[in-house]
């Protein structure tokens, strides 16, 4: 098998009792003098699952761990041959960008869609997951957990929904569905940024308040799933403070036990929520545990300000959405999403995307996937573009809504520029006469969203 690909061993063991909670296993994988000990899991009748991401090339040996007579002690080896093309391993946090973990750089550029994968609907996920393929964005943010208002035909716990569930038992026909989307967006290149908990339950399924004990069993379930894809992160909360039955103190312990759970350390962060243009409460990701900073704000002028006080990536995953609902976080306009999108990045940050927009299909891209619709992918494809063909020596200046009649820009003191004159909406990029040095001025077009990039010659 190739680096960074999953290696499953499938085992036979019992089925009675309750195996999700009575029956411990793991493997023991052993690459030269290192070992790295990945958890398995019951997947129903009878059978037993450990998945494994190697990240060496070599032989590989393992060895199974149980607690019972029958799951322990089994041995084997395999060879992990060098990635394949398009393979660069998970995703890690690198100062204040990404990379890949072949040194690969990534530069997230991320879109919500937090049900896509619930009403099993085949037709509509691979709508879905041709609309992400022919788009800009290498990221999706998205929900194990149902909300309160839905009705899908499964749920990740065993028992009838909603309220005969049986939280100490694991549902997996809902999570093969679901493994088999994360495999899905490994292979067109999305990451699936996974939210394990959200707020929106509404006491229905009591999901918001399941005690310490199960939220860590929980846990321990999910991320032995899915741990072993390497395209995974993991998003502990969507609008974590609006959970009123978990303090920041059970979030710091959460976040902690996804860090203990997973032997490959995907990126990990928590998501705020807002009273939207009033006020955020931000988590403190400055803490150990967290990778990056996952943001909800409508600002991202703040972006230098949230890197100076902690100097990890800053990922305004939720910014707005371009819609025409009537709530203020889903009715902004192609041109302002884009804008923002301008203004973080160009201020070292990342922006994500998300599509609210009704009239076209039954729900919106945002819960349930789908096409998109809305003006702003196109311009952030061409945004993508843009800063994927940045390299040392450019400077980058985003006027934004000012239309100003001409711009002066200090250069670094090292060298010629030459500078081009960049239209955000329209796409375009028009070249600025000569070479300079110490500064350029530069007349404009009497129109917003406007950038000056300058190349080092």
């Amino acid at each position: 098998m190739e680096r960074w690909g999953v290696h499953e061993l499938e085992l036979a063991g019992p089925a009675g009792g309750n195996p999700f909670a009575e029956v411990r296993l793991s493997a023991r994988y052993q690459y030269r003098n290192r070992i790295v000990e990945a958890e398995g899991f019951y997947d129903g009748d009878g059978v037993y699952r450990v998945r494994f991401m190697p990240d060496a090339v070599g032989p590989w040996r393992f060895t199974t761990v149980s607690n019972v007579a029958e799951l322990d002690g089994h041995t084997g080896g395999f060879e992990v041959t060098p990635a394949s093309s398009g393979n660069h391993g998970p995703v890690r946090a690198v100062g204040t960008g990404f990379a890949y973990a072949d040194g690969t750089p990534y530069l997230p550029f991320g879109t919500t869609c937090y049900h896509w994968t619930h009403d099993m609907d085949e037709d509509r996920e691979r709508e879905t997951l041709r609309t992400l393929a022919a788009s800009p964005f290498n990221k999706i943010r998205m929900c194990v957990l149902p909300t309160g208002q839905m009705a899908p035909p499964e749920v990740p716990f065993a028992g009838a929904d909603p309220d005969g569930l049986d939280k100490t038992r694991f549902n997996p026909v809902f999570f093969r569905h679901l493994e088999e989307r994360v495999r899905d967006l490994r292979d067109i290149g999305v990451e699936a940024d996974v939210i394990l908990f959200h707020p929106y339950d509404g006491g229905l399924r009591g999901v918001e308040d399941m005690g310490r004990k199960t939220d860590h069993a929980y846990l321990r379930h999910v991320i032995a799933r899915l741990a072993a894809y390497r395209n995974v992160w993991w998003s502990a909360a969507n609008e974590y403070d609006f959970n009123r039955a978990k303090t920041v103190h059970d979030w710091d312990d959460l976040l902690r036990t996804i860090l203990r759970l997973d032997p490959y350390e995907h990126l990990r962060s928590i998501h705020n929520g807002t009273r939207m243009y009033e006020v955020a409460s931000l988590y403190d990701f400055t803490k150990p545990w967290v990778t990056h900073q996952s943001i909800q704000h409508w600002d991202a002028t703040l972006t230098g300000e949230w890197l100076t006080a902690c100097a990890k990536p800053v990922v305004i995953d939720e910014i707005c959405y371009e819609g025409n609902l009537g709530k203020r976080w889903g009715n902004v306009t192609g041109a302002e999403l884009v804008d923002r999108f301008w203004e973080g990045m160009a201020r070292g940050g990342y922006v994500g995307h998300g599509e609210s927009l009704t009239g076209h299909q039954e729900r919106a891209w945002i819960g349930n996937g789908g096409a998109l619709f809305g003006e702003s992918p196109a311009r952030i494809a061409f945004l993508r573009r843009i800063m994927e063909e940045r390299r040392d020596g450019t400077v980058l200046r985003y006027l934004g809504r000012r239309q100003p009649a001409h711009v002066t820009v200090e250069l670094p003191p090292d060298g010629e520029y030459a500078a081009e004159l960049i239209d955000a909406w329209n796409m375009t990029i028009a070249p600025v006469d000569g070479t300079h040095r110490d500064r350029v001025r530069v007349g404009l077009p009497r129109r917003p969203y406007l950038a000056l990039r300058m190349t080092r010659v």
